[in-house]
């Protein structure tokens, strides 16, 4: 039973292994090239000491001339899986907008350049150095990153 036990944790932790070998030494091949209108945006993450504590936030959006009220566009980012290699990676399709709010800005505000972000759910990822984060966008948006990392204290919830 232990020989069995050892067998599988080295079986396992080659596998592990061989997959982070694998995917660094083809390098994007296991990707699709972008399609018409659309370019691959990649990520290449830091290794981390416990990368479980870890997120990778996608910023995905484009500078643009805005006036005082809070602007976006509604977007869905989507994982898909590269066929033939199982790596995940991530496309934006159907972007809307720019949207608004409508309030009337004051005189002395004027129009001015600004980074509008892409609103939507499927932004927050796991964090894993192992493979790159490919992201395909449109061509006149760019994708910015913010890392995440959670505190070694917790809290804990109170019966009411």
């Amino acid at each position: 039973m232990n020989q069995r036990y050892a067998n599988f944790l080295v079986i396992s932790g080659f596998l592990l292994l061989s997959t982070s070998v694998f995917a660094n030494s083809y390098g994007m091949k296991p990707y699709p090239p972008a399609e018409d209108g659309y370019k691959r945006m990649v990520i290449h993450l830091q290794p981390q000491a416990d990368e479980e504590t870890h997120k990778l936030e996608i910023i995905i959006g484009k500078t643009s001339k805005v006036d005082c009220n809070h602007h976006w566009f509604g977007g869905q980012l989507t994982e898909e899986v590269a066929k033939g290699w199982g790596f995940p990676y991530f496309v934006l399709k159907l972007v809307q907008g720019p949207a608004s709010t409508l309030m009337a800005c004051p005189s002395d505000k004027k129009e001015h350049d600004a980074f509008v972000t892409v609103h939507g759910d499927g932004n927050l990822l796991r964090y894993n150095s192992k493979l790159p984060v490919v992201v395909y966008v449109p061509v006149d948006f760019e994708v910015h990153y913010r890392i995440w990392s959670a505190s070694q204290e917790s809290g804990m919830a109170q019966v009411e």
